[in-house]
């Protein structure tokens, strides 16, 4: 019992520590959007600007549209997000099934992969989706998902599936269940935390990417979120509430991402607590 307090309280101080270093920015950010443009910063922390500027976030909307850079960057994340979830998940049961030196060659694989720098593949992508003619346009944000987005995905669901006791997948085989019934009923409901932190992940590195944006798209109306928060990192510094107001609207989607995947853990860990015994 005492045991199971002390680590309460190791996780309740490790939550205060993580909220007060995340807390303190977002609250500066969001104090600076509402301070009036055209001012010099304030010689001291101002956490209530006087006057309050809350048309700052329709000025900085306004100047480089971003709302048509949200809708851009929720369809990305709306293909993205689900098929690096389905990609992933599918690599990940398929390593379980394989025999086990085959399946820890190609956890090797991927772990090789991962650690590939992202800029190292740049020129050959460009090469490749300015031969397809799918340059300046959203496609090659979203091609990535067909591979998992990441290896990373792959391994976390591997690990996940692993530890689902080897007996259900042989009953399961003793029953003729096919392998997309397996993952569907059986392998996918018992990972339902790991589904959610896969999600979140995703969503979020997808929203706040900025390089594969950069070099493919060139039209203005195809701009995602990044890159119209780099619009508004060009105005002068004294409109510099602009940039905070626009950075604000852009943060809230990523915080309401992993507020909804905290509610889900909250929910589901209990089910699927045994996985970890």
């Amino acid at each position: 019992m005492t045991g199971g307090r002390a680590g309460t309280w190791w996780r309740v101080g490790a939550a205060v520590v993580v909220l007060v270093l995340f807390a303190g920015p977002l609250l500066f950010m969001v104090s600076g959007s509402l301070r009036e443009p055209g001012l010099p910063p304030p010689l001291t922390p101002e956490l209530l600007p006087d006057p309050i500027a809350l048309d700052n976030y329709g000025t900085a909307a306004a100047l480089v549209g971003l709302g048509r850079a949200t809708l851009n960057s929720l369809l990305v994340a709306a293909v993205v997000v689900p098929l690096s979830v389905l990609v992933g998940s599918w690599a990940g049961l398929a390593l379980t099934q394989l025999p086990a030196r085959l399946s820890r060659a190609l956890v090797l694989v991927s772990l090789v992969a991962l650690m590939v720098p992202l800029t190292a593949l740049l020129v050959p992508r460009f090469a490749l989706f300015r031969t397809l003619g799918l340059t300046d346009t959203l496609v090659p944000l979203m091609a990535p998902a067909l591979l998992a987005a990441s290896p990373l995905h792959v391994l976390v669901y591997w690990l996940a599936f692993r530890r689902i006791p080897a007996e259900l997948y042989d009953a399961c085989r003793l029953e003729g269940t096919s392998p997309l019934v397996v993952w569907r009923r059986v392998a996918m409901p018992l990972v339902r935390p790991v589904t959610a932190a896969v999600a979140a992940l995703t969503f979020v590195l997808t929203w706040a990417n900025f390089l594969d944006p950069l070099v493919y798209i060139y039209r203005r109306d195809l701009f995602t979120v990044p890159l119209a928060l780099r619009s508004l990192a060009q105005l002068d510094r004294t409109n510099y509430p602009l940039l905070l107001a626009g950075a604000v609207m852009a943060t809230v989607p990523a915080l309401l991402a992993f507020a909804v995947a905290q509610r889900f853990f909250l929910h589901e860990h209990r089910g699927a607590g045994w996985l970890g015994r």
